[in-house]
């Protein structure tokens, strides 16, 4: 099959002043500039441009390019032009500083009025928190103190805030309030990375764009949900920021629950931010979980025991440096939740992720019911495939629908088959960070793909008897897994009592 692009124009961004804060810090070398390469290859950057790096380092605007620079040659998902490269860093500024610091904000506010007047940028902003969360109040007080979160003379102000948002439901809501004290909603993006891959925001086309499907999307046609996200890495280096966190918090209140927004919400009332956004909070205020004991009975979670992941021999989570030898702390959840409404009654939504499985798999898989077996009751009914429709994420981006078809001679057999549709066999895209919509769409102003306060809140809300009936319990039903397997034994028998499996992470 030949493959196409996107037929679609996309015009440049609005004209705008990029202000990254935690300019020095890896999400900027990783990901954020390798993005914003890519914006400016494919001609979505406006001429008005400019990127403004804060950070607490004294440097010079000279020496943060170099840096910028060996990150494109690192961590670029493309070919990197050259020319490309020197155009977008023409456009950049580093200045010194941090809320504590006395006076850097009113400095800055200066800085950026001067390369506003040079740059032609109409005194448009877009505040990047590339830091840790314990910086997103302070920066975002000392910018609404200096002036800068006020959108006037027909200039935006927005403000992307990187996840964790929050820790628990308590902590989100206190958040959320601190923002929204210094900047109105429209103006707070909420950003998930995990919304910016194409076949994630595929599950919208998918659902509401087909005639076929939405009829059947429904508890009267659908037996179960599975969401997986699996990773074969270990914690590694990052056991002080695990062990206080989980995998839990870590993924759950956002990229499997918006996963689970997306596959379950009911049809908003048109496209755009308001409705799509409205959609989403609701149906994640819809999962039901009324006690701890129900959240125990519930839910599964797991500790991974030394192993081996491929070709590599992975030691137990507690052996890893900075992880408490005794610690509690989960690196494998599974869920199984029901969503209380007349869409979804009945119908379990099995949810999993995990640290050092044996593969790495996310998907979201929507197990159709049996059909009647009269006709072939004589067929062993374990020779029938299941009816999976499966949005695959990652490794490939894609999605599957798999039923049964008679097998080719003259008595009558009857096999599984799948139908496959994968992104790089049929749209010619080159690869990107996952960034680059969704930086995008921010500098334009839309906001389908980023979350709002309800939203957040909604999530950290369903979470919540989770996170206390684990804390009660301490160390009672944690489970061990060994690294390069597909999770607990008791992750399959919390699926096992209701009558259904996981599918094979593979």
């Amino acid at each position: 099959m030949t493959a196409k692009t996107a037929a679609r124009v996309v015009p440049p961004a609005d004209p705008c002043c990029f202000v990254v804060f935690g300019a020095s810090g890896d999400l900027t070398h990783r990901l954020l500039v390798p993005a914003l390469y890519n914006l400016a290859a494919a001609g979505h950057l406006p001429d008005a441009f400019s990127i403004v790096g804060v950070a607490r380092a004294e440097m010079t605007t000279a020496a943060f390019c170099e840096g910028l620079r060996k990150a494109l040659d690192r961590f670029a998902t493309r070919p990197v032009d050259p020319a490309v490269v020197d155009r977008l860093l023409s456009c950049v500024s580093y200045v010194s500083g941090g809320p504590e610091e006395p006076g850097s904000f009113d400095r800055l506010r200066d800085r950026l009025e001067v390369i506003e007047a040079q740059r032609g940028t109409r005194g448009n902003r877009l505040y990047y928190l590339a830091t840790p969360p314990t910086a997103f109040v302070p920066i975002a007080r000392a910018l609404g103190a200096a002036g800068m979160a006020r959108e006037e003379k027909g200039a935006w102000r927005r403000l992307i805030v990187e996840k964790p948002f929050g820790t628990d439901l308590a902590s989100a809501q206190a958040l959320n309030r601190a923002l929204l004290d210094m900047f109105e909603e429209h103006q707070i993006f909420r950003i998930d990375h995990y919304l910016g891959k194409e076949t994630v925001q595929n599950i919208l086309v998918l659902r509401f764009a087909n005639g076929l499907f939405e009829p059947i999307w429904n508890r009267d046609h659908i037996d179960h949900v599975q969401i997986t996200v699996a990773e074969t890495l270990a914690v590694g280096r990052r056991g002080k920021f695990y062990d206080a966190t989980g995998a839990l918090r870590d993924m759950v209140p956002n990229h499997l629950f918006q996963l689970l927004a997306l596959t379950a919400m009911e049809p908003p009332s048109r496209f755009d931010a308001t409705a799509v956004r409205r959609a989403k909070a609701a149906v994640l205020d819809e999962i039901q979980v009324e006690s701890t004991t129900e959240a125990l009975r519930r839910s599964v979670r797991g500790q991974y025991a030394a192993g081996r992941v491929g070709d590599t021999e992975v030691p137990a989570y507690r052996a890893t440096a900075d992880v408490a030898p005794d610690s509690t702390t989960e690196t494998y959840v599974a869920l199984g939740l029901e969503i209380d409404n007349w869409r979804w009654a009945g119908v379990p939504f099995f949810l999993r992720t995990g640290k050092a499985l044996g593969r790495r798999v996310s998907e979201v898989a929507i197990k159709f019911k049996q059909a009647p077996f009269a006709m072939f009751r004589h067929m062993p009914i374990e020779h029938l495939a299941e009816n999976f429709l499966t949005v695959r994420i990652a490794p490939e981006e894609g999605i599957s629908l798999q039923f049964n078809a008679k097998v080719p001679g003259p008595s009558i057999a009857i096999d599984g088959v799948n139908m496959t549709f994968q992104y790089r066999d049929y749209f010619d895209a080159a690869p990107s960070t996952g960034y680059e919509t969704l930086i995008y769409d921010c500098m334009i102003g839309d906001a389908i793909l980023f979350q709002r306060a309800d939203g957040v809140e909604a999530g950290w809300r369903a979470v919540q008897p989770f996170l206390d009936a684990w804390r009660e319990a301490g160390a009672d039903g944690l489970c061990v897994y060994d690294a390069g397997s597909e999770g607990p034994q008791e992750a399959h028998d919390l699926v096992g009592n209701h009558g259904r499996r996981w599918r094979p992470i593979r």
